[in-house]
């Protein structure tokens, strides 16, 4: 029996197969991460949970996420994408799975925490993908395409999880009753989801390789993928050092950018249902609607990177692209504090979307900056130290608005509370009970700001100029 020839092995645009898997990818990452907040009502409940508890489990994973941010990029950039990206999707899929098991605040911590250390990978992994197998301008639209895939997730799991943890198991599967104990439906809700990403290693594992590698590669576009090789070769010399790392203005900056306006998108994927099930009073079933918003962030992604793509393609350089679209993110964003003012909910829910849109149209550019300015051999340690900037902006939010909804507690501090107030205690107690309304204005300004510094600190200036001596 004759065997393939290599040409007939060869597919057809496998780069955007590539990112197909890793929109995949990033589905799976966002259904596992929003199944604690679809269902944060009936879990706060089942295990006697407030809002600051609630705080602390989101602050937690957080925690996690920028610990793994830190050494997940410097991982890949050592073992490879490939390798790096089966590592991750392992852990937080066991991770996931193991949070059935929670019965109070800390047990919930704690598999929160490891979901945390395992999820934060895909996206470096994913980004140094981007640059391995995409052209510069080609690559926003890639990162925006796989990045819809979190929003797509955000989606669809309230109409995953909702379901699964309503199912009365009790009459239909009275064995997985007896075995998982009070709360079947929502422990199911977690073993069911995060089981998939284990699936998903299949096709990665069958498909992935770099372009000089791949079997799978047609010589017409291995030749597109290298049509930028005249900006590639800056890539040669040795890794970036950690001292190196932190010593970069640029790196500084693209920190600074995310930690101010990451907190946007996290506030949406965290708060957003808990504010329209206080403030608007929908019910568990009824926060479906946030489906909108989670496919508003979609198209937000995929318009941010297409809207760069198209300057580039007209002859703008990457980087500065990718600060005119921001511009335009950073008006459209102004729209939040009447989110909390109009008294419509339908109304609310469509100045949401304008502000979602342009969140993740902006999340997708600045994601862009680094892959514009980085080499390719420092990409995913480099990325990992900005993206941490996400996550302690996201810590800092999470904090601020537990204190503006809550109020006084009558509970004692946690180590997490205690450091915090340490840090922060004025502006903390400052805040203390003003509502949702505050924060919604708050969220107009920080892409403003944000742009300032990025602008006048440069980070719009070629690779070549931004390389560490």
């Amino acid at each position: 029996m004759s065997t393939p020839s290599r040409s007939s092995l060869k597919v057809p645009g496998l780069r955007w197969w590539i990112a197909t898997l890793l929109f995949g990818a990033a589905v799976l990452n966002y259904v596992d991460r929003q199944t604690l907040s679809a269902l944060a009502p009936t879990i706060q409940h089942d295990l006697g949970l407030d809002d600051r508890d609630y705080a602390n489990v989101v602050n937690i994973f957080l925690v996690a996420y920028t610990i793994a941010y830190l050494v997940s990029g410097r991982i890949t950039d050592k073992v490879g994408t490939r390798a790096g990206m089966v590592i991750f999707v392992v852990w937080w899929s066991i991770a996931n799975m193991a949070t059935a098991a929670s019965h109070g605040l800390r047990s919930l911590s704690v598999f929160r925490f490891l979901l945390g250390l395992g999820e934060a990978g895909v996206w470096p992994a994913a980004s140094k993908a981007v640059s391995e197998w995409f052209p510069a301008r080609e690559r926003a639209l890639a990162i925006g395409f796989y990045t819809m895939g979190a929003t797509i997730g955000a989606t669809v799991a309230p109409y995953l999880v909702i379901p699964l943890a309503a199912y009365p198991y009790a009459e239909s599967l009275p064995f997985l009753a007896s075995l998982l104990g009070h709360g079947t439906g929502w422990r199911m809700a977690f073993i069911i989801t995060g089981a998939a990403g284990l699936l998903w290693l299949i096709p990665w594992l069958l498909f992935y390789r770099k372009p000089g590698e791949s079997r799978f590669l047609s010589e017409p576009e291995r030749a597109l993928i290298a049509s930028d090789a005249g900006q590639r070769t800056q890539d040669a010399g040795k890794p970036w050092t950690w001292g190196q790392v932190f010593s970069s203005r640029i790196v500084w900056l693209l920190l600074v950018g995310r930690l101010l306006t990451d907190p946007v998108w996290y506030f949406y994927q965290f708060w957003f249902p808990k504010y329209l099930n206080a403030e608007r009073s929908l019910s568990q079933g009824q926060l479906t609607i946030t489906w909108i918003v989670y496919a508003a962030a979609g198209v937000g992604s995929i318009a941010g990177g297409w809207l760069s793509g198209y300057l580039i393609k007209r002859g703008r350089l990457p980087a500065v692209s990718r600060l005119w679209v921001m511009s335009g993110c950073a008006v459209l964003v102004c729209v939040s504090p009447l989110i909390s003012r109009v008294s419509g909910t339908t109304t609310a829910i469509a100045l949401t979307v304008v502000a979602v849109v342009a969140a993740l149209a902006w999340l997708i550019n600045i994601s862009s900056l680094v892959v514009d300015v980085v080499p390719q051999h420092s990409l995913g340690t480099v990325f990992s130290v900005v993206a941490a900037g996400s996550t302690v902006g996201g810590i800092i939010m999470n904090t601020l608005v537990a204190f503006m909804v809550a109020g006084p507690s009558s509970k004692p501090a946690g180590f997490l509370d205690q450091a915090l107030q340490t840090v922060f205690g004025p502006l903390l107690h400052a805040v203390e009970g003003k509502g949702y309304g505050l924060w919604f204005l708050i969220m107009a300004v920080l892409q403003p700001l944000a742009l300032l510094v990025l602008w006048f600190g440069g980070v719009h200036r070629t690779r070549s100029e931004v390389r560490p001596g």
